[in-house]
């Protein structure tokens, strides 16, 4: 199947300001993307410590469009989950998985290490603990874009049992930590479909991927069902790693539009400006989505 997926935003600053981005497909479906077209300033690309494609920019002072438009094979299939996989000791761990065991700005293993093990530590180690760990927190947290703070922790949101799809993916990821499964954050494009369709505006989706017997596989707190069509776009320990844009500076953000949605076929010319959202003079937003509540005139990063 055809998938196209892509956005659009709109950030004013006042000055000459630098920023970096984590927004297009990730280098390891690259090989998938079948039509592209991109547009912004000029920039460098370099690939990070977890192997996502980063790119790096200056803004002008006034409003600075990013817009990317992809068209991506997928195999059409839901995501692979093998109940069976078991867990690995960490002395069996390949060296590259040992910093998804530790904690992290949002996942603190540490403080939730007891309440991990008293939850979880009679299950069979492996995935039927990790699937465990999904059922827990899908029901123990309300999600809602209302709820969005972007520093809210794992901790936090065990406490609070409210937040959006990265807290979710957070405190899932924290109770793997502390239970020596490595675990690590991964940010990407997420259509409806397969699923009935969601009204509210599409946006960017949080998930996790555990280590078990040998390979990565996709869990999802928030959702907590095999999905069909996922494209990552960056992986790290949780989402202060990978942003989908930091600003060396403060900036507002005033349009912040995501698509994600089936391809009959390869467009044929790139695609006009899109509608302007109602949503827009945000300040680049207090929260994990500009459709949050809150408004912070600091903000630097969309988490």
């Amino acid at each position: 199947m055809l998938i196209r997926v892509g956005y659009e935003i709109a950030i004013e600053v006042a000055q000459t300001t630098p920023l970096y981005t984590y927004l297009s497909v990730h280098p390891d479906r690259q090989r998938d993307v079948v039509w592209t077209f991109q547009s912004q300033p000029q920039g460098t690309q370099f690939t990070d410590v977890h192997g996502n494609l980063c790119t790096r920019l200056c803004i002008e002072p006034g409003e600075t469009v990013l817009s990317y438009d992809a068209v991506v094979r997928d195999s059409g299939k839901p995501d692979l989950i093998d109940m069976d996989a078991a867990q690995l000791s960490p002395d069996r761990l390949p060296s590259d998985c040992l910093p998804y065991l530790l904690g992290s700005r949002y996942c603190e293993t540490d403080r939730l290490s007891k309440t991990a093990w008293q939850l979880f530590g009679h299950y069979n180690s492996g995935a039927d603990r990790v699937r465990a760990i999904c059922d827990f927190v899908h029901g123990h947290l309300t999600f809602s874009y209302g709820y969005a703070r972007a520093t809210r922790t794992a901790l936090e949101t065990f406490n609070e049992r409210v937040g959006v799809c990265r807290d979710f993916t957070h405190l899932a990821i924290a109770f793997c930590r502390a239970l020596n499964i490595p675990a690590r954050y991964v940010n990407g494009f997420l259509g409806d479909i397969g699923v009935e369709v969601d009204p509210a505006p599409m946006d960017y989706n949080a998930w996790m991927e555990v280590y078990l017997d040998g390979q990565w596989y996709c869990f999802d707190p928030r959702h907590n069902r095999p999905r069909i069509g996922r494209i990552v776009v960056a992986r790290g320990r949780d989402a202060g790693d990978i942003p989908l844009f930091n600003t060396f500076g403060t900036h507002l953000l005033n349009r912040f539009e995501v698509v994600t949605e089936l391809c009959d076929d390869l467009p044929l010319h790139a695609p006009g400006p899109r509608n302007a959202s109602l949503n827009s003079r945000r300040c680049g937003p207090a929260g994990r989505s500009p459709f949050d509540l809150g408004v912070d005139s600091t903000a630097t990063s969309l988490l």
